[in-house]
């Protein structure tokens, strides 16, 4: 049985969802995928059902009833996951902006580097983005800035969404209790993470703007992530984040 599944949310996907598939699977290491699709109207699960009947046993599909959120999609993913006992979990976009290849690299900072969290970061090394516009650099750039200055976190790009969790880490943090359900759900996942003590590296990528398909960003998405870091960071003046052992980090709970 592989040890890493990459989660891949979908919500009308269907330009990129074959090809993201097959080059996964055509890495080297043994990554499976788990798509979780928010009930596509342009066919993106019945693309991924045909996919399946090629990838049997690799290549896994939710679907939902509709358009639900990012975060509400990876934490059942996440639990799916950790079900199943997959060791390595990752999250991945569809639309290629995320490069396949690094799913190599963050794998290896988590299992060869002893790192718990490695985050493909698009500002540890500069500005690493390609084909955007220089106002949603900016944006993207400068709300990092913001969350930083608010939570004291050391990481770079702290609203990435390309990462690999140790299963431990998810199983630690309480990701039943994450709050935030839109963008800033990557924030609230990282945040959480560092208040435990938890090993973090930031990994260089290249991130490059989505050629096929509609971006689901907007400015409104960023507002309601910074309004929730402020009240994020408020409320956990009032917890104290503690893992029971070291030996057994999975063993650990948020103290209300």
């Amino acid at each position: 049985m592989s040890d890493s599944i990459v989660i891949i949310p979908t919500y009308n996907e269907k330009e990129n969802i074959s090809r993201i598939i097959q080059k996964v699977f055509t890495l080297e290491g043994d990554f499976n995928i788990l798509v979780i699709d928010d009930n596509s109207p342009d066919g993106t699960a019945s693309i991924v059902k045909e996919q399946a009947e090629k990838y049997t046993h690799r290549l896994f599909l939710i679907e939902r009833s509709g358009k639900l959120g990012l975060g509400t999609a990876y934490i059942e993913g996440f639990k799916w996951a950790l079900l199943h006992r997959y060791e390595y979990i990752f999250e991945m976009d569809a639309d290629f902006s995320h490069n396949p290849d690094d799913l190599i690299r963050l794998y290896d900072a988590c299992h060869n580097q002893e790192v718990d969290l490695a985050i493909g970061s698009r500002y540890i090394s500069g500005i690493n983005v390609i084909n955007w516009p220089l106002k949603r650099v900016l944006m993207s750039y400068f709300a990092s800035v913001f969350v930083r200055k608010i939570t004291g976190m050391r990481i770079m790009d702290t609203t990435a969404g390309f990462k690999c969790y140790r299963h431990n880490v998810l199983e630690t943090i309480g990701i039943e209790k994450i709050k935030m359900k839109g963008y800033g759900f990557q924030i609230e996942m990282k945040f959480k993470t560092w208040k435990y003590g938890f090993k973090i590296k930031e990994i260089p990528i290249i991130f490059t703007d989505r050629k096929e398909g509609t971006s689901k960003m907007s400015g409104g998405i960023f507002g309601e992530a910074f309004k929730g870091v402020i009240k994020m960071k408020i409320l956990s003046f009032f917890k104290t984040y503690k893992r029971e052992s070291t030996a057994q980090p999975t063993k650990a709970q948020e103290i209300d």
